[in-house]
């Protein structure tokens, strides 16, 4: 499974190591996943999401489907 955020849709990013001599090597930054399931109280059932720890935190604030909205993503990645 690839690392994407299943909310925000971001995924791992590359960019530069920078040395002290200023010398560049290409890396990886990688997305900080979670995996967490999250009730949805209108149709009364769980469901498991990997998130990033931001958007987690942005979920116990605004909740899942707002959220969703919000982003641009379509709400039948809630179906699985």
């Amino acid at each position: 499974m690839s690392r994407v955020c299943q909310i925000s849709g971001k995924r791992t990013a590359s960019g530069n190591t920078v040395s002290h001599s200023h010398r560049k090597t290409r890396r990886k930054f990688k997305i900080n996943l979670v995996s967490k399931r999250v009730f949805l109280e209108d149709e009364n059932r769980w469901v498991r999401l990997r998130m990033s720890a931001r958007m987690l935190k942005t979920l116990n604030k605004r909740g899942v489907k707002s959220l969703m909205k919000k982003n641009g993503q379509d709400l039948k990645v809630l179906q699985a």
